[in-house]
């Protein structure tokens, strides 16, 4: 074996090396980016996969984050979106590609396309951020008194749903929304991040054999039993068969918030006190 050889397969390498970062830099840009055909076949894919999660036109659900912002949680740019489609993100509700039960796997191709529809969709922050975040988390645990019920990083009440991420999984139109109208749409209760279907908050008033009556919301329910949290976040672990009155109820617990009771400037505020906690 002479030195020649040697050099032709080191030759023979190194153009492989060559050829294999020419493609991972490839990857690292989206082939299919600003191609309207794509972003369109990318929407329909979006659809099947996607959209249980991340809401119609990717603004949220009450699972999935806002992927219409340009600025997100965990991806920054189209490779990093690729690889969390692809591979999910762990501890989190964000299945791997093909695993979630909604489709039957994508194709790499697919993914770019899913990418560039959701690229077309984004939409820039306006200049000057609506609302005073600072004056909003002022309100959020004093005088608007909604930490009595719902916590934001690790404070606050536990009864109503957690909202530490709702500002970066609903836009500020639904965040106004829910305030006004709590029970057009309820919230997502908890849940494990390997549920597909979490359960939905629900309103609950039991009478036990004793005639004590209490109100809450349900955390578990099985064909024999129940457990309520009421609204001084007492866990009841309770037999159905034992109770005078079982009613539930798709009212929220948490009553309309009207311009008269917090006005439209400062749910403004609390709105940009939760998207600036979202965006974390």
């Amino acid at each position: 074996m002479g030195l020649p050889y040697l050099s032709r397969i080191s030759a023979g390498a190194f153009v492989c090396l060559f050829l294999i970062a020419a493609f991972c830099r490839a990857q690292d840009r989206n082939p299919l980016a600003g191609d309207p055909k794509a972003a369109k076949a990318g929407e329909y894919e979006f659809r099947i996969n996607c959209a249980l999660c991340h809401g119609l036109g990717a603004r949220g659900g009450g699972r999935g984050p806002d992927l219409t912002r340009a600025q997100k949680k965990f991806a920054h740019s189209d490779a990093d979106m690729f690889q969390i489609i692809s591979n999910g993100i762990s501890g989190t509700a964000m299945p791997a590609n093909g695993t979630n039960g909604q489709g039957v796997g994508m194709t790499d191709e697919e993914i770019w396309q899913i990418i560039t529809y959701i690229r077309s969709q984004e939409v820039k922050a306006p200049a000057k951020p609506l609302g005073n975040a600072v004056h909003g988390k002022e309100l959020f645990y004093g005088d608007a008194n909604c930490s009595l019920c719902h916590m934001v990083e690790g404070k606050g009440g536990r009864v109503g749903p957690e909202l530490t991420g709702v500002g970066g999984s609903r836009t500020r139109d639904a965040i106004i929304d829910s305030v006004r109208n709590p029970s057009r749409r309820l919230a997502w209760g908890l849940s494990e991040a390997t549920k597909e279907f979490p359960q939905e908050y629900e309103s609950v008033t039991v009478v036990t054999q004793e005639g004590k009556e209490i109100k809450g919301v349900t955390l578990n329910e099985d064909s024999f039993s129940v457990q309520i949290m009421d609204m001084n976040e007492q866990i009841h672990l309770l037999d159905k068969s034992t109770l005078r009155s079982f009613q539930k109820s798709r009212q929220s617990a948490m009553p309309p918030y009207g311009a008269d009771v917090l006005s439209d400037k400062d749910l403004e505020d609390i709105v940009a006190f939760l998207l600036s906690v979202g965006a974390k």
